[in-house]
């Protein structure tokens, strides 16, 4: 090739690789369609599709390169598309007038054989009559949606044994090689969204709703899956697994793929997910991903969630595991119900025994050790290769341990920064015969069980430092790490978890979030076989059943819930549901006394927000706080979005903000006041579920605030009836500055609807 050639190919490639670069994927959201759903047919949808087509085509100059561009077209309840552009291209169609928002393909990340039990739905492996479960015949022909990694179909969890004929307004189907039966009646997957970002090309690995990675199995199994006799995790946590609502019909959305640049989850493919599920007739849709909280507009679960809620389905969120950093809380929006994580109370305890006498609690779900002796203990730091630093070798990070040092002892790690059976994996590649973990400070007191690839235990902060301290104390270190066994009814629980993301809400502070929190640790589901427990590539073993902690396992129970309520109160709105749930909800764990967090300090409703789940009190909850379309369009225009925007976020094209829309005033289940330096009035709306009954309002003023509600009472004759109240709210001369929490609660001695409020004071 002549030297000008090559310079002319160097200049073209250089050129192309630039271009190349600045072209993203985008979606755009083009607002409401204008049609109802009910009359489309295959040729009206491909003319929405076409429709698509030509407006890109208005801004690419041809039809085909436009058709090149889209690579999801929403055509059924969302109306938009998803298409890689450069900028400038971006920029342009962001100022068109019927595009409501263009934002960014962005990614997102994945955020029980005991837990029904803990929260009373069944006691000791008995239904009482009183239970939610037996009031909603265990959720039958509610039909569950889960947005996640896909599904192991060969499950017991989704076998239909026993189940009659799917629900006739059920249009969903299975795709590749999960086959749907009366049980498991959808499986689909969405992959464009995230192979345009990661630029990969197809294979067989993204073409499959098959779950090879356990979460969605698990997640999936713990809102709808079926009644599983002798349910465990290698012999532990014995028992009857099930899904909140056993009898549900469930359906898989895979929209989670093996992460990339620390993303799995891409909204270009959660919103064709959600299109479809409403389309294919779900009522519950459970999401347990989420990133950071952001623009509402720019949001894909934001919009998708939006508009499945304007179709009557509830949708359910995980708060995110970035705790507990105060400002970290997700899927903020409020028609989602979003979730936090607290524990449950059941162990699954591996002590930690020294050779000084001491004895502490840990928590595993691995093999014992071969002998029952003391071994040889060495700190990490102590074991570290000659490579490493001493911080990477205490946290067990790849390649930081000398094989020399620390084969055949027990070693002693630091939890952080890698994952849990990462460490394990690493000491037990270096040749050691066990490892204990020790929480560093941020995690305190919350131990979770993993099934480690060698013999190990989880201990606490406090007694981490006690092991570090027998470490420096002597020169003859030895130890013993028990067999892990199942320990019921353990006390205070529930607590909230350290990773459970906080609030307040950084995107609308007026809006507490999370809403309510759930089990979420050491939760036992269905798992794949596609993969170990432990998710590293040389773990070879398989369990049908697996322990997972996570926002993402606290989510599922609430959808579970939801779709028991679905069952039983089907003319309950998704809002009315959430104030079921939220209202009948507690702040206290089973020692009476206030539930605090991973540390033992008393937990804020920025942890729980309005408190732990109690599903049979949510079933009759006598009153709730309803809203509607409306409602939201109203929220939308008092946090300042203009007109035209939510003009094409509602149905009708001549909707006009409603002048005076107040943010205070939105009919949330909570009541939450930013930046108070005086007083203000707040309206809510409450709407009779229960018997005819006067209701009283009783309150727990916030420090540094005072409360007076009017009327003090509320009559009501019929189911349906509404009232409104106000409730003022000022600062005392004596205020202290910061959030500051109190309650209201409307009772007729039978009913207690609690509702949590957060003051912010500032000066």
């Amino acid at each position: 090739m002549c030297l000008q050639s090559l310079t002319l190919l160097i200049i073209f490639t250089l050129f192309y690789s630039h271009a190349f670069a600045l072209k993203k994927s985008y979606i755009v959201y083009l607002g409401s369609h204008a049609h109802p759903f009910t009359l489309l047919s295959q040729a009206h949808l491909d003319r929405v599709a076409h429709s698509h087509r030509t407006f890109l085509a208005s801004f690419l100059g041809s039809h085909q390169s436009a058709e090149d561009a889209i690579f999801y077209s929403y055509k059924r309840h969302i109306n938009g598309f998803a298409a890689v552009l450069d900028d400038k291209k971006a920029s342009e169609i962001a100022k068109h007038p019927n595009v409501a928002s263009i934002f960014l393909n962005k990614g997102r990340k994945l955020h029980t054989t005991h837990s029904w039990d803990f929260m009373l739905l069944e006691k000791h492996g008995v239904v009482h009559k009183s239970s939610l479960w037996k009031k909603a015949r265990f959720g039958e022909d509610t039909i569950i949606a889960n947005l996640d990694t896909g599904v192991w179909p060969e499950s017991k969890s989704f076998s239909d044994e026993g189940y009659g004929d799917v629900p006739a307004r059920w249009k969903g189907s299975c795709h590749g090689d999960v086959p749907c039966n009366r049980k498991l009646i959808g499986a689909k997957y969405f992959n464009k969204g995230y192979l345009a970002y990661a630029k990969f090309p197809s294979n067989s690995t993204f073409e499959t709703p098959r779950d090879l990675d356990g979460h969605g199995t698990h997640t999936l199994s713990t809102a709808g899956g079926n009644f599983v006799p002798g349910a465990n995790v290698f012999g532990l946590g014995n028992g009857t697994a099930s899904g909140g609502s056993p009898k549900a019909r469930v359906a898989s959305y895979k929209v989670c793929w093996p992460p990339f640049k620390g993303a799995e989850c891409f909204d270009a493919d959660i919103l064709a997910a959600i299109d479809a599920a409403i389309g294919d007739g779900v009522d519950v849709i459970s999401a347990s991903v989420g990133g950071d909280a952001g623009d509402y507009m720019n949001d894909g679960l934001s919009i998708g969630s939006f508009v499945a809620v304007k179709n009557g389905v509830t949708v359910v969120c995980s708060a995110g595991n970035s705790g507990p950093k105060p400002g970290t809380v997700s899927n903020v929006a409020p028609w989602i119900i979003t979730v936090g994580a607290s524990s449950m109370d059941r162990e699954f305890q591996a002590f930690v025994e020294l050779s000084n006498g001491s004895r502490f609690e840990g928590t595993s779900l691995s093999t014992p050790l071969p002998e029952n002796k003391m071994y040889d203990l060495i700190s990490a730091a102590d074991g570290k290769a000659a490579n490493a630093s001493a911080l990477q070798a205490l946290l067990c990070k790849k390649d930081s341990l000398d094989p020399e040092k620390v084969k055949g002892k027990i070693v002693v790690c630091l939890r952080g920064d890698n994952a849990r059976v990462d460490k394990g994996q690493q000491a037990a590649t270096a040749g050691a015969v066990g490892m204990i973990l020790c929480n560093d400070k941020a995690s305190g007191n919350e131990i979770i069980s993993d099934a480690h690839v060698l013999p190990a235990s989880q201990v606490n902060y406090k007694d981490g430092e006690a092991v570090f301290s027998y470490l420096n104390s002597t020169k003859d270190h030895k130890g013993y790490i028990t067999a892990p066994n199942t320990q019921l009814h353990t006390k205070p629980a529930p607590f909230m978890a350290s990773f459970s993301s906080r609030g307040p809400n950084t995107i609308t502070p007026g809006i507490l979030k999370p809403d309510i929190t759930a089990p979420g640790v050491n939760v036992v589901a269905a798992y794949t076989e596609a993969t170990g427990p432990t998710d590293i590539e040389s773990d070879n073993r398989r369990t049908p059943f697996n322990v997972e902690s996570g926002t993402s396992m606290s989510c599922p129970h609430i959808s579970g819930i939801v779709g028991l309520l679905k069952t039983l109160r089907p003319q309950w709105s998704p809002a009315a549901i959430r104030s079921a749930i939220m209202t009948t909800s507690r702040t206290r764990d089973n020692t009476r006394k206030p539930m605090v967090d991973a540390t033992f300090h008393k937990a804020t409703p920025f942890g729980y927000g309005a408190g732990h789940v109690q599903p049979n009190k949510a079933s009759h909850p006598g009153l709730v706080y309803d809203l509607n379309t409306g409602d939201y369009l109203d929220f939308l225009c008092a946090i300042g979005y203009e007109n035209k925007v939510v003009q094409l976020f509602a149905d009708d094209p001549l909707y006009t903000c409603r002048e005076g829309a107040n943010l205070l005033d939105f009919n949330y289940p909570s009541i939450t006041v930013p930046k108070l330096t005086d007083s203000v009035t707040i309206t809510r709306k409450l709407t009779n579920v229960g018997p005819p009954s006067t209701y009283r309002s009783y309150f727990h003023a916030p420090l540094g605030v005072e409360v007076s509600v009017e009327p003090k009472q509320l009559t009501f004759s019929k189911v349906g009836e509404e009232k409104m109240f106000q409730m003022t709210i000022g600062a005392t001369s004596e205020k202290a500055l910061g959030y500051v929490f109190g309650e209201l609660t409307w009772t007729d001695s039978k009913h207690y609807v609690r509702t949590p409020i957060v003051v912010q004071l500032s000066s």
